[in-house]
């Protein structure tokens, strides 16, 4: 009996051909329509005002790294909403934090999971962590026409480079351009008030919970100058989300462990209301 060679079941024949290890790329010979850079919008007047994103904050320690985020959401003048979650794992050993534009931001870290999770199945190993950050740049530039619509996504990617043994860091612009960060980097509204208070406590020497401590009071510092950041919120027990990334993998801290963090620096700061003091030389 001649066997069925043309029969492939409920699966379209796009799915059993051969081609590329990139989602991206099948998704845009076979369905273009649904990558988001290929939207068009429709025409406007005036400002339009969406939901954001703030604060993104990523540091190296000897391990690995840290990446954590506020929990607010802006909508123009308005809080939007006071718990999104602006932290997500890409994989096992990286992690995705938005700021921007929240809708599309989220869409698209679920695109770039999806892609990584393709490139393993149909590869049979894992992109480097240098390969997982170039793929991201990729897909924000993708967006760069409804960035230029003020629909921009600028995410900080984090991970630990089973390779090199260490954690990294890298930051995007919005046409995609790709800078790896040494020690520590923000990104987002409140980026430049955490950044420097950053600057001032950050050492490469410091412990993974002495950094997560270090972390928090950045994303304090950044709520008290920038409305669009939001601090530790004791009374509706809303904290921001802290991961942290090793040899081990992804984890997130249990929101127990954040809230006694976020407590301590809340009592900190009724001593010292700018927070805690660097070293003098």
């Amino acid at each position: 009996m001649e066997a069925n060679t043309r029969n492939t079941g409920h699966l379209p024949a796009a799915f059993l051909t051969p081609g590329s290890s990139s989602f991206m790329d099948f998704l845009g010979d076979h369905a273009p329509h649904l990558l988001p850079g290929n939207r068009t919008l429709p025409p406007l007047k005036g400002a339009i005002e969406l939901p954001h994103g703030t604060t993104i904050v990523a540091a190296a320690f000897e391990g690995g790294v840290v990446l954590a985020g506020d929990r607010r959401a802006t909508m123009g003048n308005i809080i939007a909403q006071r718990d999104i979650e602006k932290v997500f794992p890409a994989d096992e050993f990286s992690a995705v934090g938005i700021a921007g534009t929240a809708g599309l931001a989220v869409e698209m870290v679920k695109l770039f999971q999806l892609e990584l999770e393709h490139y393993e199945k149909i590869e049979g190993a894992t992109l480097s962590l240098e390969g997982k950050a170039n793929r991201l740049s990729t897909m924000i530039r993708g967006n760069l026409g409804m960035a230029l619509q003020g629909l921009a996504v600028v995410p900080l990617f984090a991970g630990y480079d089973t390779e090199r043994a260490k954690g990294r860091i890298f930051s995007y612009d919005v046409t995609g351009g790709r800078s790896e960060e040494h020690g520590f980097a923000a990104t987002g509204s409140g980026s430049m008030f955490a950044r420097g208070a950053l600057k001032k406590l950050y050492r490469s020497d410091l412990t993974e919970q002495q950094l997560v401590t270090a972390v928090v009071q950045a994303l304090y510092d950044a709520a008290d100058d920038d409305s669009a950041t939001g601090g530790p919120d004791l009374s509706r027990r809303i904290f921001p989300i802290i991961t942290v990334i090793t040899e081990e993998g992804f984890r997130r801290l249990g929101e127990t462990e954040v809230a006694e963090i976020a407590q301590s620096v809340v009592d900190g700061r009724r001593d010292r209301p700018d927070g805690p003091l660097a070293q003098v030389l």
